[in-house]
């Protein structure tokens, strides 16, 4: 197939963009800035907001799939303007170019549009592909971990000094970003099932809970960490100090400790994907440890 990607510069895109070229498959690719050049990969410079970079992205597409958005903001007119807005203006790209299959890579936050900006602003987006009229797939990821990925890293480092800092009691489902990206091509197959909305995870019924989570990392990086659960309010008021302290370049934003402190971030069994499409692969306890080596290896852990 010939693909047009978004986001194909980030943590999950960028191994997108590895295991499409490994399966032949011809790319054009969405850039903001100066990329090397790999054969199969057409780069296209240009954003979101360029819709004549957006024309050319789609140009002879069998598929698009969606992966560009913002995940951390410090109010809503960033995430209406990277997660709503982004989303819009692909729609609209693809439907003048005439590509009918449309993969969106979305967030389980969606389920919560209440509970944080992302997640109403990843809900505003789904909202806008199930209204387009194109042959579409949303997925929901979960928590998505894997070498390059600096979103999980601090999780990592807690494990490696430690002592784990843990949201409230609850539970989360977990996926390793190359099972991900298997799902996403094989969704923008021409058989693949239509307008589908699919939460996939690493085949762990039920989840983790934050405490089985934090062994497991812990297990990962060859320590028995603390684990110390801290009450929303505690998660909240640490958010206000890095923002304070780190302005825009905080991690741990107020929406993103709201996200944190919601006890049920699990799949829905009844929306995982059709088994003759797809299935975890990657072991977590194994995923986790080849991270922590990944991360090693490169100095950052």
């Amino acid at each position: 197939m010939r693909l047009a990607i978004t986001g194909g510069t980030g943590f999950v895109g960028s191994h997108l963009l590895d295991k499409a070229l490994a399966a032949g498959h011809e790319i054009n690719a969405l850039t903001r800035r100066e990329q090397s050049e790999r054969d199969g990969l057409t780069w296209i410079a240009g954003d979101l907001h360029d819709r004549g970079a957006l024309e050319r992205l789609v140009s002879d597409a069998d598929a698009v799939i969606h992966v560009a958005g913002v995940i951390s903001g410090q109010n809503a007119e960033i995430f209406e303007k990277g997660n709503v807005e982004g989303t819009l203006a692909m729609l609209a790209a693809a439907i003048a170019g005439g590509v009918q299959r449309f993969v969106h890579v979305s967030s389980l936050a969606a389920r919560e549009p209440k509970l944080s900006l992302y997640g109403a602003s990843k809900e505003r987006a789904e909202a806008l592909v199930h209204g387009s009229g194109l042959d579409w797939a949303i997925v929901r990821p979960p928590a998505v971990y894997g070498p390059g990925d600096k979103e999980t890293l601090e999780l990592f480092r807690m494990a490696k000094l430690g002592v784990m800092l843990m949201p409230p009691k609850g539970r989360v489902s977990v996926i390793h970003v190359d099972d991900l990206t298997r799902l996403l091509l094989a969704l923008a197959a021409p058989d693949a099932p239509s307008n589908i909305l699919i939460e996939p995870d690493d085949g762990k019924s039920g989840g983790w809970t934050h405490r089985e989570f934090a062994r497991a990392l812990g297990k990962a990086v060859g320590t028995r960490p603390a684990i110390v659960s801290s009450p929303g309010i505690l998660l909240r008021l640490a958010a206000r100090a890095d923002q304070f302290f780190r302005r825009e370049r905080a991690k741990l934003t107020v929406d993103r400790a709201a996200y944190f402190s919601h006890r049920n971030w699990v799949v829905e069994a009844k929306r995982g994907a059709p088994s003759k499409l797809w299935r975890a692969e990657i072991d977590t306890t194994k995923g986790l440890k080849e991270t922590a080596d990944w991360y090693r290896a490169e100095g950052w852990l």
